[in-house]
């Protein structure tokens, strides 16, 4: 069941939107070379309990975590550790979600750790690009269709894979409400926006094919064939006015994004 939410609730969830983000910048700014993704993990939870809020991760359906940290082939839900030691030319995906106030903001971003090669790099760069123009169609009457079209369009014609199996979801209350949100899709087919929905646009894009497998863990998912992958995500209101996204800093004077941005 759709989830419509009010403008003055849409204002509240610019709270969990900016500490996610904040959350986000912080972990961006530990993606440097010899850290290890629990070190990352630990300080992205801190701040999100000292801002006041909930690691929205950590014991869903029993993940371990506050972050989800996936690198190269890794495409999401991959689980921090002390073994997983980041090196130079590495790029990580970090996802992060911050409950505040009882709503929830869920953002994700894929960093540069060090020097990364100019394949990699081109793969970042449209796979962010592959975000702006799914929040360019997140407009009423538009359907989701429009938005997985707009996405896999600019993937594919750049000679990139999509991922199928994972998708975006609408946000709120909890971190998974419906409707599903496609990274691939034929314009007009879908559900249709409505002015009040919040949807997390979330395009996982790859250098080769868009398979995946699960690991053993039953949470991290790779590409079959072992090349990277990269992933992008805000929270996005549907507004009269246009697409809003709910995980911007606005609330605060967050430290800058690193790597990818």
């Amino acid at each position: 069941m759709l989830q419509i939410k009010s403008a003055s609730e849409i204002q509240q969830m610019k709270g969990a939107g900016a500490l996610s983000k904040a959350a986000l910048r912080l972990a961006g700014t530990l993606a440097v070379p010899g850290a290890t993704t629990a070190q990352i993990d630990a300080a992205v939870e801190q701040l999100i309990r000292d801002g006041g809020g909930k690691p929205t991760f950590k014991g869903y359906s029993g993940f371990p975590a506050s972050i989800c940290s996936s690198i190269n082939a890794q495409v999401v839900h991959g689980i921090p550790s002390s073994e997983a030691v980041l090196a130079d030319g590495d790029i990580i995906s970090i996802d992060t979600g911050a409950t505040y106030g009882g709503w929830v903001g869920d953002n994700a971003w894929t960093f540069f750790v060090g020097t990364v090669s100019d394949e990699v790099k081109g793969l970042c760069e449209v796979t962010r690009d592959c975000l702006e123009a799914g929040i360019r169609e997140a407009v009423p009457g538009n359907t989701l269709g429009d938005i997985g079209y707009a996405i896999q369009t600019l993937a594919e014609n750049n000679g990139y894979g999509v991922v199928r199996g994972y998708t975006g979801h609408g946000v709120g209350r909890v971190m998974h409400e419906d409707p599903a949100v496609p990274n691939y899709g034929k314009r007009g087919r879908g559900v249709r926006l409505q002015k009040g929905m919040v949807i997390a646009i979330e395009p996982m894009i790859t250098l080769g094919s868009y398979e995946t497998r699960t690991w053993p863990n039953g949470w991290t998912v790779q590409t079959v064939d072992g090349k990277a992958a990269a992933h992008y995500e805000n929270t996005v209101a549907i507004t009269a006015d246009g697409p809003v996204i709910l995980t911007s800093d606005e609330r605060g004077p967050w430290c800058p994004m690193q790597g990818g941005e």
